[in-house]
């Protein structure tokens, strides 16, 4: 088939195509024009890297969405919401609670600091072999992960869309694939205005990007639960007769609906997202790694105007994240509906074979003339805004850690901000190289992301967060750390191939975490300090006595489910007995659970009675945790959407 006649077959009308053009067109003529250097003023470091602190609010909330939201979600989180169901939107939900509990406890210490990367802020609280290792890492991650993995997801999407697999193009006599033109070609439109503008070219955009995102989302679901209900009939009526059909007779069982999984039910989805663990066990892991630590992420939040600003640009982002279930994991389970009466919709154009092609299937064959360009567009929108992200933070990592810090240290701004550019060009022409031979032949790419994300999430948390929040942490326990969290990953993967990754994390966690606090008791680098005033020891006693009952309890909890599913009668399962139950839903989390509660006791009750702390320990400054009656209340709401959601979906 040729290129013509693909498109010709794909539904798409001239309509489609130009509302896409146009929208690119608009993308990149608007990313050029707020890159342009005013009055004749060339940038500076802090201007290209850090927008010059310019950002308010909704644009520190709307960009870390459009940074996040890429084709890892359009199309991973869609493709495990087709084959396991709507628990996996607990990666989400749980999201928007970490977003809070970031912006109250750890971004506000960053930007105290004035922080431009987070391995530099490992260089001033450890040393400087701490740093340049993160700073290698990430680098690492950022060119052979995120950028390949985002932009070889999106040109798979793009390529089943407009039913374009499996085709090529002869250039110059060598054939090379559509994929990879595809692509090449996300990599030219991001690159063109974030390699020339920096952060605030592509934090003002992703404001344009977010509303394309969510509202082409949006529409995409609501035309797919219409198309289910059928002629007459209300998306209401389709998400009824979805809900209906997965959970009731045959499917009375089924996963689909629930947030949370039973290992009975489904061991393959448990495996996935393992019951309650995704509420309580490794995913804060990852959410508190990726939200808090990650640079292409907190990036954004550094660039705030002000503190007050970040904080509430965060609660904002983490409404927003709340819909994105709504926006990717419903179209999977509408897909999957529509598969399990497929003699209802044999008239469709393509097909399913692996679960990450659901949602580009249902944007092809379900959203009408003029509405498919726009969906398209959000797609598209997704992608470039993540890509754009990560072109900026791995410039920023490179420039400000490695090149100003080791091979330059006099440059001048200009000099920066042009070694900022070249260093995204070729991360784009690294990452273009590499990411056929990385990547292919996956199944549902979400789960394959998170998975070996929780490798180094264990680590991270403990040296960043103790490095944050513990005056004792010291440099010896987070190199050592460093240095055994990978090899653990590796160690229980292969010991525990049948154990679902997020308990794996969890369990790398406690190991780490344990380790990480005994190396700094026993550092001799350690120096006297004054205890902090008596208001604030009392303050950090009463909450570090709260979280350390609280730990304790859900250990012990844990342990009692554990030991009572080792004692049940032979004729107890889950459905008629309360510890079967718990067994089968995975209450061994809270094991993790009170560790990661009581690890805030340790450094609570310690910063308050302990009068020695390592000699680069930050300042105890409880007023940087406070917050404005607004953030409480934004924060409640979040909350109390999360109970809601998991009450209904339980």
């Amino acid at each position: 088939m040729s290129f013509t006649q693909a498109i010709s077959q794909s539904g798409f009308e001239t309509i489609d195509f130009i509302i896409l053009v146009v929208y690119i067109i608009l993308l990149v003529s608007l990313g050029m024009f707020l890159s342009r250097d005013k009055d004749g003023k060339e940038k500076s470091a802090n201007d290209y890297f850090l927008a010059g602190n310019t950002l308010t609010w909704w644009a520190v909330g709307a960009s870390l969405i459009a940074a996040n939201i890429s084709a890892e979600q359009f199309i991973g989180m869609s493709g495990t919401g087709y084959a396991d169901g709507i628990a996996i939107a607990a990666y989400e939900v749980m999201a928007a609670v970490t977003l809070v509990v970031i912006g109250k406890f750890l971004l506000p210490v960053m930007i105290e600091r004035k922080i431009f990367t987070i391995p530099q802020f490992l260089r001033e609280r450890y040393n400087d072999g701490v740093g340049l290792a993160f700073s290698i890492l990430w680098l690492f991650l950022y060119v052979f992960v995120n950028l390949t993995s985002v932009a070889w997801l999106g040109a798979l999407a793009i390529e089943q869309i407009l039913g374009l697999q499996g085709l090529a193009v002869s250039i110059g006599g060598l054939e090379v694939s559509m994929r990879m033109i595809i692509i090449i070609a996300l990599f030219l439109i991001a690159g063109i205005y974030s390699i020339y503008g920096g952060l605030a070219s592509v934090a003002w955009t992703d404001v344009m990007q977010v509303t394309f995102l969510v509202g082409g989302g949006l529409i995409t679901a609501y035309f797919a639960l219409c198309s289910v209900a059928g002629e007459g009939g209300s998306f209401v009526d389709g998400f009824s007769k979805v809900y209906e059909f997965l959970t009731t007779g045959d499917y009375e069982k089924d996963t689909h609906f629930h947030l949370v999984i039973q290992q009975s039910h489904n061991e393959s989805a448990f495996a996935n997202v393992p019951g309650i663990a995704a509420i309580v066990g490794g995913v804060w892991l990852t959410n508190l790694g990726y939200w808090g630590f990650n640079q292409y992420i907190i990036q954004k939040g550094l660039a705030a105007k002000s503190i007050e600003e970040a904080k509430k640009g965060l609660v904002f982002a983490g409404f927003l994240k709340i819909l994105i279930p709504f926006i990717v994991v419903l179209p999977g389970i509408c897909a999957f509906y529509m598969q399990q009466n497929a003699d209802q919709f044999n008239h469709l154009q393509g097909s399913i074979n692996i679960a990450d092609d659901a949602y580009p299937w249902l944007i092809r064959n379900f959203t009408p003339t003029g509405i498919k360009g726009l969906s398209f567009a959000a797609l598209t929108a997704a992608i470039i805004s993540s890509l754009a992200s990560m072109f900026n933070s791995t410039s920023t990592l490179f420039t400000m850690d490695i090149y100003k810090k080791y091979l330059n240290k006099g440059a001048s701004d200009k000099k920066l901000v042009n070694v900022g550019r070249i260093t995204a060009v070729v991360a784009l022409i690294v990452a273009a190289i590499a990411v056929k031979p990385l990547l292919g032949g996956l199944d549902q790419a979400f789960q394959y992301i998170q998975e070996y994300s929780g490798f180094i999430y264990p680590g991270i948390i403990t040296v960043f967060g103790l490095g944050l929040l513990w005056k004792r942490a010291s440099s010896t326990a987070a190199v050592w750390t460093a240095i055994i969290t990978i090899p653990l990953g590796v160690i229980f993967k292969l010991m525990l191939p049948d154990v679902a990754f997020q308990f794996r994390a969890g369990y790398i966690f406690i190991i780490v975490f344990t380790f990480f606090v005994t190396v700094s008791l026993l550092s001799r680098s350690s120096e006297k300090c004054e205890l902090p005033s008596a208001e604030d020891r009392a303050a950090m006693m009463k909450w570090g006595r709260i979280l350390g009952g609280l730990g304790i309890f859900f250990i012990l909890a844990a342990a009692v489910v554990t030991i009572g599913g080792t004692m049940l009668p032979e004729d107890a399962n889950p459905d008629n007995n309360v510890i079967a139950y718990l067994n089968d839903i995975g209450f061994q989390a809270f094991y993790f659970f009170g560790v990661l509660v009581g690890s805030s006791a340790v450094f609570l009750i310690s910063n308050s009675k302990d009068t020695k702390k390592d000699p680069k320990a930050l300042p105890i400054d409880l007023t940087l945790f406070e917050t404005t009656r607004g953030y409480t209340y934004g924060a409640i709401g979040i909350c109390v959407i999360t109970m809601i959601l998991y009450a209904a979906l339980w």
